[in-house]
């Protein structure tokens, strides 16, 4: 079977030339053959420029600042290995992470600790390692505060965080009276901890809010100082949006995709989905946060920082890994229903982590053939089915226009997968392997690649 229907609505990725080049390069099938199942590939270059882009928006504002690569994103250790050689911060938020990221070198110093209700093995190495660390709540402070009376060699570094007061059911930081009462156990804390400014952990992607509140945090690091406390920093987390796709392919998808263009006729809103298209994202999105005045002044957050000698830190995840990444899965057969197919790949939608959030990932993937990527013709409609035996198990719902018919043995390469999408969610279900991350590198003009975690010597 072979249908044309262009009444399907279509999300294709913005183009990548150098993502094309890998598909077309004749590697992935090499790979997919060598391990047997689905796997994912890794950027690193893209990785670095995206780093390089926060820095250069730090310094066209005149601000100071840090930026902490947010590694829940994504496990791959490529991603730390560039951080530790580079000087780029981390943010973790278990003691595993911690562990990880301080054995691929990233000093002490350059690590923040996020996260709720931290326990107490997490917070004594961060005391030892000299990180930073964001405390969530009261008690927190009051182990805190413990542990580095303990006998460190060194203060507790500590930020308190703010719940946002936009967002007053939020789970996480503290009201005002709760950080007033904070501040007061930190200055008779004395020398046992450092007080170095606050943090909030704010939903969403807009500009104005973030900073309204980073604002806010700066008013408060005045009212510290005051108190005789450093307060000489605030973090303003992430939640900088990423670009997938252009802004008519998305408008033309969200006002025409309805549960007939889904397998079993799947029902989404558009509230359900991320918002696959943002006119201000990446490191642009914080030039706009940066020139922006926060509510009741008329300055920008840039000079106030300034003024103030505040530094701003900063905690983007998905935004460092934009393009960085993809995920290969192969074809293991096609099935005809009534007037579209039903594709079946050799893994499951654990590892395209989106689905299991009653959600979609969009950006529709690419069909690869053994001579390449299939070229544009008659299209056949199709969704994608995991290898599992669950009902639920889709990695595409949406019945996508396929440039042909694939074939057992060709791949669907989901593009820009690095940012929460590769494991966040991934289980050996049906004992089926964990997807190995591949590193790609172009030192010569020709795609180079390595496993992404090299065995012990």
């Amino acid at each position: 079977m072979a249908v044309s229907d262009a009444r399907l609505p279509t999300l294709p990725a913005l183009p990548d030339p150098e993502t094309d080049a890998i598909l077309d390069s004749g590697l992935l099938h090499e790979l997919s053959h060598a391990f047997g199942g689905p796997f994912h590939f890794l950027l690193p270059a893209r990785f670095a420029d995206n780093v390089a882009d926060f820095r250069a928006a730090l310094d066209e504002a005149g601000v100071d600042g840090q930026v902490y690569y947010a590694k829940k994103a994504n496990k791959a250790a490529a991603w730390i290995e560039h951080c530790a050689t580079s000087g780029t911060g981390v943010d973790v938020a278990s003691l595993g992470e911690l562990r990880e990221t301080l054995g691929h070198g990233v000093r002490g110093g350059d690590i923040v600790v996020t996260g709720p209700a931290k326990s107490d093995d997490l917070l004594r190495i961060a005391v030892l390692q000299g990180c930073l660390i964001a405390v969530d709540s009261l008690d927190e402070l009051d182990r805190l505060i413990a542990l580095a009376t303990a006998g460190a060699a060194h203060p507790a570094r500590l930020l308190l965080r703010r719940l946002p007061p936009q967002q007053p059911n939020s789970r996480f930081g503290m009201n005002e009276a709760e950080l007033g009462a904070g501040l007061e156990r930190c200055v008779r804390a004395d020398r046992a901890v450092r007080m170095e400014g606050f943090s909030f952990h704010l939903t969403g992607y807009a500009v104005r809010p973030r900073a309204d509140l980073a604002g806010h945090l700066v008013d408060l690091c005045l009212k510290a100082r005051t108190m005789g406390l450093p307060a000489d920093r605030i973090s303003i987390g992430g939640g900088f949006a990423v670009d997938y796709t252009s802004a008519d392919d998305w408008q033309a998808f969200v006002t025409t995709q309805r549960p007939e263009h889904y397998h079993a006729g799947k029902a989404f809103t558009v509230a359900d989905f991320y918002p696959y298209h943002s006119p201000v994202a990446g490191a642009h999105a914080l030039r706009a946060v940066l020139a922006t005045a926060p509510e009741g002044g008329t300055r920008s957050l840039a000079a106030q920082l300034k003024e103030h000698g505040i530094h701003l830190l900063l905690e983007p995840g998905r935004a460092l890994l934009n393009r960085a990444g993809a995920s290969v899965f192969r074809v293991q057969g096609v099935k005809d229903r009534d007037g579209y197919g039903i594709v079946t790949v050799d893994g499951t939608s654990l590892s395209l982590s989106e689905q299991w959030f009653n959600s979609e990932y969009l950006p529709e993937p690419v069909l690869v053939t053994p001579a390449g990527t299939a070229d544009a013709g008659a299209t056949f409609p199709a969704c994608v089915g995991g290898a599992s035996c669950l009902e639920s198990d889709m990695l595409t719902w949406r019945k996508i226009p396929l440039s042909a018919r694939p074939a057992p043995g060709d791949l669907l390469v989901y593009l820009n997968t690095a940012g929460y999408q590769m494991d966040s969610n991934e289980s050996s279900f049906h004992d089926l392997p964990l997807p190995p991350k591949v590193v790609l590198n172009r030192p010569d003009g020709q795609p180079r690649w390595r496993l992404d975690r090299r065995p012990p010597c």
